[in-house]
């Protein structure tokens, strides 16, 4: 019973007066902490006095408290302790062996750490009191402060981290390590995020642990005293990929990985950022679709890896079997292909005059594919290869290629219508057949045949001409030239209605070219010269006189149709002869000569040279009165007087008139 009076009385001390209880006896023995304060005379170390709180007596000489109480941490500076007396929790005079710690919540295990102002969460929930309340732990000096260094150590220990735990990072990144740990596990940092430094972690770099970069040797880390490595956290180079990593390429693709690989793996290449120009086989065309592992094998040999491109051949087998040759020598397929693909082929102009085939005028335009086809039959693939293109077609004659487009014509030909006869590589149109050639044919093309158009008189459909029956013959071109046609006037209309078809009168049968040419029907190629095959002959005076001073139907307008036989019928050109002289002439003579044999024929005095002098008329012989002698001198007009008399031609009188001396010459006159 005596421990707990002592526990009762020391409850009550502060209460009584300390000069009241100075006659009193002990109340119980000191614990085994307070015995050098054993014995009556001690009494005011910790009480005091009567008029000092006792709580001041505790602190004066638990220095410890006094110290935490300053620095306002644990659980004696919560305001609602700070008020208590300290003999509340530590009761003394209850024996040598009791323990001076009342626990508020019953027993330490029970204690809620809370009440320090540290709440005790995760792993350091479940860690022993004793593991973390050391002198070990204590903040410097305060093992110091504590009587007799009090053990265990329930005060002086910090809230940081290292002030209990090793600091792995040495202090390379602040002493603050809740900033990246929580109280669970040091190898969890959920307050840490990578992504907030400057070398953000994505894919293949978060699997990677810590210490093989930050203790990396290319770092040079330093070590602790104690041997220890100090990982680098800062500066950490990390601008290039050959920071860390050792270039397999040596350099050959530069020093940016990141431009082929991502952090996904270095097997994975990023086939948008890999710059494939850089590598010694640029790709281009077809080449750039290909996918990677259709050329590199990810896991083969080094050739497999580095496959060799020297030549088309060493990727692709020969499609050709072999036929692919220029100059007789088989080529690989950059000579005829590009990378953009194997059709068209780029096989130039140039490069097929190596061939046995040159390539000229339309051929050069024409596609590979025309000539070059593709072999159907079961056999191709053997003979031309998987292409089965065939590149050695036949070529020895136009026909080897083209068609006979103009039916049986030619057939009968010695060359059996070849076409470069008649044209060349340039094009079907126009043909070399020319004039020369057109006039071995029976018909020259001169002047305005020459600007018609072989169409005009050879196609199945001739406008104004009569229409050619489509037949075998004609063949896919639908022309026939063995025409039917080859007088004018099969073509032209005959505007003179065969006048001068046959023989008439004193005219010969005339043809359309014996007065017209090719150039134009009007005007006509007939001449003074060329006049008498019309049985008059141009002379004299006529050869001066215009055409339609005799032939009055010339004057007609002329028609701007051209004269081809079934277009409008064009008027009809008789072009009728006159042959008499009075049929163009006036008589000025009147019927003074019809008495005559001849009935007065102007040719039997006048000839074509001019009407006067009357170049055929011989007076001498002629006439009844013969001109001699001083006659023969005489102006006609002197013996023929103008007929005066009304309604006369106001001609010379020629007949009658007497033939007597005395009907001129008068006595008178003879004087």
């Amino acid at each position: 019973m005596r421990p707990r009076l002592g526990i009762l009385l020391m409850l009550l001390l502060p209460a009584l007066g300390a000069r009241r209880l100075a006659a009193q006896i002990s109340p119980g023995p000191l614990s085994r902490a307070h015995q050098s304060l054993e014995g009556a005379r001690n009494c005011t170390q910790c009480h005091g006095n009567g008029k000092d709180a006792m709580n001041g007596q505790c602190v004066s000489c638990h220095k410890e408290i006094s110290w935490a109480l300053q620095q306002r941490q644990g659980y004696h500076a919560a305001p609602a302790v700070k008020a208590q007396r300290c003999a509340s929790c530590h009761p003394d005079h209850a024996g040598v062996g009791f323990e001076l710690l009342k626990w508020p919540d019953g027993s330490r295990d029970r204690f809620n750490h809370r009440r320090t102002g540290w709440t005790l969460e995760q792993s350091h929930a479940t860690t022993k009191c004793a593991d973390c309340h050391t002198p070990e732990f204590q903040a410097t000096g305060v093992k110091r402060l504590a009587p007799g260094g009090a053990r265990p150590a329930w005060l002086g220990l910090d809230t940081d981290c290292a002030s209990c735990h090793e600091d792995v990072h040495r202090g390379a990144l602040g002493v603050t390590c809740s900033k990246c740990h929580d109280a669970g596990k040091w190898t969890i940092t959920p307050g840490f995020q990578h992504d907030t430094t400057s070398y953000p972690l994505t894919d293949k770099h978060r699997e990677v642990k810590c210490d093989k970069c930050h203790l990396a040797a290319r770092l040079a880390p330093k070590r602790t005293p104690e041997g220890q490595l100090i990982p680098v956290y800062r500066p950490v180079p990390s601008a290039t990929c050959a920071s860390c990593h050792t270039d397999p390429h040596n350099g050959g693709l530069g020093t940016d990985c990141a431009s082929c690989h991502t952090t996904r793996g270095f097997r994975i290449v990023d086939r948008q950022r890999f710059d494939h120009q850089r590598t010694k086989y640029p790709l281009s065309g077809k080449h750039a679709a290909v996918r990677c592992a259709a050329c590199h094998k990810e896991f083969g040999t080094a050739a497999e890896k580095k496959p060799a491109f020297a030549t088309c051949a060493t990727c692709h087998a020969d499609a050709h079997k072999g036929t692919a040759t220029l100059a007789g020598k088989t080529v690989d397929c950059a000579s005829c292909h590009t990378v953009a693909g194997f059709t068209p082929a780029s096989l130039t102009v140039a490069q097929h005059r190596s061939t046995k085939y040159p390539l000229e005028g339309k051929h050069t335009t024409t596609s590979c594919s025309a000539c070059h086809g593709k072999d159907t039959t079961p056999a191709a693939a053997t003979r031309w290869g998987t292409a089965r293109v065939v590149l050695r077609p036949a070529a020895t004659t136009c026909r080897s290629c083209h068609a006979e487009d103009h039916g049986t014509q030619f057939a009968t030909r010695a060359d059996g219508g070849e076409c470069a006869s008649c044209h060349t590589v340039t094009g079907f149109k126009p043909s070399t057949f020319d004039g020369p050639a057109h006039a071995k044919a029976g018909l020259p093309l001169e002047a305005r045949h020459a600007a018609v158009s072989c169409a005009a008189c050879h196609a199945t459909t001739r406008p104004g001409l009569p229409a050619i029956a489509v037949t075998s013959s004609t063949g896919k071109v639908k022309l026939l030239f063995r025409i039917p046609e080859t007088r004018c006037a099969q073509c032209h209309q005959d505007v003179h209605r065969g006048r001068f078809a046959t023989a008439h009168d004193s005219v010969a049968a005339l043809d359309c070219a014996d007065c017209h040419d090719a150039q134009s029907f009007s005007p006509s190629t007939i001449d003074v010269a060329r006049h008498q095959v019309t049985g008059f002959l141009l002379d004299g005076a006529h050869r001066a006189t215009s055409c339609v001073a005799c032939h009055e139907g010339l004057k007609r307008p002329r028609s701007g149709t051209t004269a081809l036989v079934r277009l409008a019928t064009l008027p009809a050109l008789s072009l009728q002869a006159k042959t008499g002289c009075s049929d163009c002439h006036t008589t000025p003579h009147g019927d003074q000569f019809a008495g005559r044999a001849d009935r007065g024929r102007c040719d039997a005095c006048h000839d074509v040279n001019a009407f006067a002098p009357a170049g055929r008329f011989d007076h001498n012989r002629d006439a009844r009165f013969s001109l001699k002698g001083a006659h023969e001198q005489v102006p006609c007009a002197r013996c023929h007087a103008t007929d005066l008399r009304p309604g006369a031609s106001r001609g010379l009188i020629f007949r009658p008139l007497s033939d007597r001396c005395e009907s001129c010459h008068t006595e008178k006159a003879m004087r």
